[in-house]
């Protein structure tokens, strides 16, 4: 769907599970892809996976990086992510499955301790680069 010269995307009936709410998976603004948070959710029950936070931080990178594919981007197109922990103590757990998901050079980053809605771990969301390359998805 396009609004005001952006790209609003949704993929019902795909392994990113559906919106909990009335927001896009992802909007493409000109050069940039902003991605909506993500959390450990299973792709067909939409329930929150079960795991520790080394799980639920794969699972959140792989529904990232999927809708990235959708559009014919990777997680290396990533400039920024936001990782929202429940617990902050959860860190260094968390920056190990996530330093293993990226390469250098590395987007930026910020990661805050948030109270989680539904009882997760941890959520990430990201902004992509196009670099001046028109994706079609």
């Amino acid at each position: 769907m396009v609004i005001n010269d952006m790209e609003h995307y949704y993929f019902p009936g795909t392994s990113i599970p559906e919106a909990y709410g009335p927001y896009s998976h992802a909007v493409v603004a000109g050069d940039f892809v902003f991605l909506a948070g993500q959390i450990a959710r299973d792709p067909l029950s939409g329930k929150l996976i079960e795991g520790d936070i080394k799980a639920q931080t794969a699972r959140c990178l792989e529904i990232v990086s999927d809708i990235l594919k959708s559009l014919g981007l990777s997680l290396a197109d990533v400039v920024r992510t936001t990782v929202f922990l429940s617990d902050i103590g959860d860190f260094d757990a968390m920056n190990s499955v996530y330093a293993a998901a990226f390469q250098a050079p590395y987007p930026v980053r910020s990661t805050p301790q948030v109270t989680m809605p539904f009882g997760e771990l941890v959520g990430i969301e990201v902004t992509a680069f196009r670099c001046g390359t028109t994706h079609s998805a």
